[in-house]
């Protein structure tokens, strides 16, 4: 009996963030989606193993990313990118935060099905499509709606470093907060953003006593250095 390639063929979307715990800057949620089929293809494109971004060069990232926009141009695959800035943090919390990235970024996947139907699995015709299996990582949460909608989801401990798909998501959210970091690092060039990416290092925390807080801080975050 020949085996079904239904298992093969669903669309499995990775979720993940990056900058949870950084003093400046947003919560970033990065969402990739592609069929269950194209795993070998994308291990590969990550050095033959699953690694989170953190584990990667700046320069690999980047080389990683660019091939995701140009598969994306071939509909092979998609990906979605949600920024929560630092004022909701702020008044809402870092839960809620990326709680609302996550949800902001499967809006866009959901709203996209027709489109991925049509064109991300036109390659791939045996693909079933939606409803989608969302693969998060570490302690992320799918919104309920979504699980009531029937799409299955799953978080996984450490995800970006046994899930590809996961691990795809980690380094689109990781490359494009790290791109929106060095712009803001223009605006404001007195506190290093381009080199920490506003994470708590000994440079930044010198440069916030020095120069108080900017714009894009997390006042919360930085209570005991502006106390």
């Amino acid at each position: 009996m020949k085996k079904s390639n239904v298992a093969v063929n669903k669309i499995i979307v990775g979720v993940d963030e990056a900058g949870r715990g950084p003093l400046a800057g947003p919560v970033t949620v990065g969402a990739f989606w592609a069929p269950a089929s194209a795993r070998a293809k994308l291990i590969k494109l990550l050095g033959g193993r699953i690694r989170d971004s953190k584990q990667l060069s700046p320069l690999h990232r980047t080389e990683i990313y660019r091939s995701f926009t140009k598969f994306q141009k071939n509909r092979e695959v998609n990906f979605a990118v949600c920024h929560i800035s630092n004022l909701i943090i702020d008044k809402k919390g870092i839960s809620h935060a990326t709680n609302l990235g996550i949800s902001m970024c499967l809006q866009k996947c959901q709203g996209e099905s027709l489109t991925v139907k049509k064109a991300l699995l036109s390659n791939n015709k045996n693909c079933q499509g939606f409803p989608l299996t969302v693969r998060l990582d570490g302690l992320l949460k799918a919104p309920e709606e979504y699980k009531s909608a029937g799409w299955r989801t799953k978080t996984i401990i450490k995800g970006d470093e046994k899930d590809v798909f996961i691990a795809c998501a980690s380094i689109i959210a990781k490359v494009r907060r790290d791109r929106l970091m060095c712009r803001l690092a223009k605006k404001y060039p007195q506190y290093g953003f381009e080199i920490h990416k506003g994470y708590g290092t000994k440079l930044h925390r010198k440069l916030i006593i020095q120069n108080g807080l900017s714009p894009i801080h997390r006042v919360y975050f930085c209570k005991k250095l502006t106390a």
